[in-house]
């Protein structure tokens, strides 16, 4: 379960992304453009605080550097060769590097929001705080502001991918749709966060075991949604076809440990059919 590191400010979690892309190998490239674009929207994020665009931009930056951390782990235990990646993160950091660079941004996008971004949120919610309906509607509140602020990084984005990998005609002739769509997704995507944020915090209360267990399945279920990522074709329109988002089914007593197999039978069949 993750714990919050104290001290730590977005201005160390910045300093932090420019060491790793000090230290990233020149072959890592496709690695470096995700990385490139969180700096800058955490950089967004940090501006939308200093204009007052949240209601507690203290509690936000705590989320936001919780959030950060998680990915920058993953990366930490990607580049030192570990197999502990957490799966959704295996596959993205493993895509093939002839793909365009969106579809990269995108394959980490979907890790580090479906995935990570649940236990972010849970790190800076105590179980006290959910017991308030003040304080939830006021997290949640910021938590949804936050879609304003990676909305507006969608244009500017889609310029700096353009310049590392450029688009094709296809792509350009979708540009507008595309857009439209990178806005839905984060949008249903969050909404999904939210939700799958709720039935993590009931299994932390009812203790360790119950939390890890339904841990693996939001790690299945997110990466079964990079592997489909991962199938040739346009990934915002079968996006916009499939759903945005990953979503935890309700726990049903000892139903849900039974359910664990089909998961990982699932994350195994997606996973096979994407290679």
């Amino acid at each position: 379960m993750l714990h919050p590191s104290p001290g730590r400010d977005i201005t160390a979690v910045v300093a932090a992304m420019d060491d790793r892309l000090l230290r990233m190998p020149p072959e890592r490239a496709t690695q470096r453009v995700f990385l490139e674009t969180y700096r800058r929207t955490t950089l967004a994020v940090a501006a939308a605080m200093a204009d007052a665009c949240f209601e507690d931009p203290d509690w936000v930056e705590r989320w936001d550097v919780a959030f950060a951390d998680l990915y920058l782990a993953a990366l930490d235990l990607d580049l030192s060769g570990s197999p502990a990646v957490p799966r959704p993160w295996a596959l993205a950091f493993g895509a093939p590097a002839s793909l365009p660079a969106l579809r990269h941004v995108l394959l980490g996008i979907n890790a580090h929001i479906n995935y990570d971004l649940p236990q972010a949120l849970l790190a800076v919610i105590p179980d006290a705080d959910f017991a308030s309906s003040v304080v939830v509607a006021r997290r949640a509140r910021d938590h949804e502001r936050i879609d304003g602020v990676l909305s507006s990084r969608v244009a500017a984005e889609d310029s700096e991918l353009g310049a590392v990998s450029p688009p094709t005609l296809l792509d350009r002739a979708l540009q507008p749709l595309n857009r439209l769509s990178s806005k839905r997704f984060l949008r249903e995507a969050r909404q999904k966060v939210w939700h799958n944020t709720m039935e993590l915090q009931r299994a932390r209360v009812q203790g360790e075991a119950a939390y890890a267990a339904r841990l693996a399945e939001l790690e299945v279920l997110s990466a079964a949604r990079i592997a489909d990522l991962l199938a040739p074709g346009q990934v915002l329109l079968r996006l916009a076809v499939a759903g945005f988002g990953v979503t935890l089914p309700p726990a049903h007593g000892s139903s849900r440990f039974c359910c664990r197999g089909s998961w990982a039978q699932s994350w195994r069949i997606r996973t096979r059919a994407s290679r």
